[in-house]
């Protein structure tokens, strides 16, 4: 920032095509407008203290957490509430966890989030607009080391309630490191996306990691990228994007909503690194866009796979740049009793993709999760971490800290964080293979969710998203909740199109479903990262607030469901 005062740090593009133009900020613009608004926080008492950050303006964003860093206060990003009730609530949540000093927001945002506040029994924290900040003292430069909070990383929450993740000036600095490492990023680079700053890969990767390196990062909003995926391939091609990343769903979007014939401008010849990350990394969703791609430019050795969590600040395990991680295909059934087999002749199989060796000085052990011995190559058992990139807690949590953090495997060796994942090493290499609290035990089968909901996918080209979880109905029962895309609800034959999803589950995976649910598009819900929130659609079917467009349910299922809402 010292040395290149007047390069680009941010452009930032328009929500709306044609109306107005890019802004660029340059690092002396953002450098001074964060220093203004650290010293008004310095004057407010905020050094070591919370700070909530809620912006949509992406530049206002940026100057605030960076003036959260300035000020030697702790940031709290969180997801701007935009008439969403599940938003609302989750940043009560997070204010009654984190107990910030002040509200940092935009001045158009600033009276609905005062509003908001205080009608969750809040109103005594004050919301500043960070585009209008009053007259203050002087900015004094803090003292801060590497063990000084930096901000707080509030979980997306996938599989339960979400937790503020303490992450230093220590962990975010080896991380940058780390996503050095897997991107061969440099400060001549241009990176960029698309992904939310109040999330670890948005804000980590493509607001921090950039600044960090001295480079430039074009940015988009995700709302324009929901509205039209191809103006981020746009923008990589016009602004000769080399590295950017998102979770496999934003490829596959893009896949699917271009258009024939692909515009002749489009050139992706540029981009080197196309991260796939934050959600289970699906082969056919590569082969699918580099195939559709190639046309253009696009390069399938670009294509990388990366593993990370907000516990380990954001990036673990990568592959490097410009190689072609490998891909297994490997006996399901096998994967099913924990093991990682060459696939049987007749047998279902199932492809992972690599994501690659451990980055940033990051340490790997697979273990049972039961004795805590460490496994084998080859075999499954949780993945447990460690090294400078893991974050010291979560906040004002001590017990499920000391649960998940520093754990000890039975071997003795200590400092590991339990990620909560299954995976397995094979020749150093680092296999993501679920989820274990997302985990299906059917007859003594491990079964994991993602395989059933990608499986049923090709049943019909209506199906879009889905969700599967199980419910202990007399034993347990396979719950499925599957999407209808836009536009197909009409003239479909319902009753067989559930025949269709049983028996495609019975002959796949030898299973009776216990519940089909048919539903409109977005009733499946998703973290901002894009996962897909099983837990939260678990209990809103327990709690008979979904509202299908057709259901099949079996009669055990039912009666579980009579019985639990008595």
């Amino acid at each position: 920032m010292a040395q290149t005062p007047g390069k680009e740090a941010l452009i930032l593009l328009p929500e709306y095509e044609g109306r107005t133009q890019p802004e660029s900020v340059s690092y002396r613009a953002l450098d001074a407008a964060a220093i203004r608004l650290a010293g008004w926080l310095q004057d407010r008492g905020a050094a070591d203290e919370r700070v909530l950050v809620v912006h949509s303006d992406r530049r206002l964003f940026a100057v605030s957490f960076l003036a959260c860093l300035y000020a030697g206060a702790i940031a709290v990003p969180s997801a701007p509430p935009r008439g969403r009730g599940h938003h609302a609530e989750r940043i009560a949540g997070i204010v009654k966890d984190a107990a910030p000093c002040v509200a940092l927001t935009d001045a158009a945002e600033a009276s609905d989030l005062s509003q908001l506040l205080a009608s969750y029994g809040y109103g005594h924290i004050p919301c500043l607009a960070a585009d209008v900040v009053p007259r203050s003292a002087a900015w004094q430069q803090p003292e801060l080391t590497r063990d000084s909070v930096a901000f707080l990383q509030y979980t997306s929450g996938s599989t339960r309630e979400p937790y503020g993740v303490v992450v230093t000036h220590g962990n975010l600095l080896a991380n940058q490191q780390a996503l050095q490492e897997v991107t061969g990023s440099s400060a001549d680079s241009r990176l960029g996306g698309w992904l939310p700053f109040h999330h670890d890969m948005g804000l980590v990767g493509q607001l921090l990691h950039p600044l960090w390196l001295g480079a430039t990062s074009v940015l988009l909003s995700p709302e324009a990228f929901v509205k039209r995926p191809m103006r981020w391939l746009e923008a990589i091609s016009r602004y000769r994007i080399e590295v950017s990343g998102a979770p496999d769903f934003g490829y596959d979007l893009c896949t699917r909503r271009a258009t024939e014939e692909l515009p002749p401008e489009l050139d992706l010849s540029s981009w080197r690194t196309a991260v796939s990350g934050g959600e289970p990394v699906r082969p056919e969703t590569w082969q699918a866009f580099a195939e559709r791609f190639a046309p253009a430019g696009f390069h399938p050795e670009a294509l990388t796979a990366g593993y990370g969590l907000a516990e380990a600040t954001l990036l673990v395990s990568g592959s490097p740049a410009g190689r072609a991680p490998r891909q297994r295909r490997v006996d399901a059934r096998e994967l099913e009793l924990d093991g990682l087999r060459e696939p049987t002749p007749g047998r279902p199989a199932r492809s992972l993709i690599t994501v690659g060796r451990p980055v940033g000085g990051s340490e790997l052990r697979i273990v049972d999760p039961q004795s805590r011995a460490v496994r084998p190559d080859g075999e499954i058992g949780e993945i447990w971490v460690r090294g400078d990139s893991v974050a010291r807690g979560y906040w004002r949590r001590p017990g499920e800290t000391a649960q998940t953090f520093g754990v000890r495997t039975a071997g003795g060796e200590g400092g590991f964080l339990r990620t909560g994942d299954l995976g397995t090493v094979e020749d150093g290499l680092l296999y993501v293979t679920g989820r274990l609290k997302d985990m299906i035990v059917v007859a003594g089968r491990n079964l994991y969710p993602q395989d059933l909901e990608q499986t049923v996918q090709r049943v019909s080209s209506l199906f879009g998203s889905a969700t599967a979880f199980s419910v202990p109905a007399d034993h347990e029962q396979i719950v499925l909740i599957q999407e209808l895309r836009a536009r197909s609800r009409y003239n479909v034959n319902f009753p067989s199109l559930v025949t269709a999803v049983k028996d495609c589950l019975s002959k796949e995976f030898e299973l009776q479903v216990g519940a089909v649910l048919l539903v409109r598009p977005g009733t499946v819900r998703r973290t901002t990262s894009g996962k897909v929130e099983r837990a939260a659609m678990r209990r809103l079917f327990l709690r008979g607030e979904l509202k299908p467009l057709h259901q099949a349910i079996r009669p055990e299922v039912q009666n579980f469901l009579a019985e639990s809402r008595r």
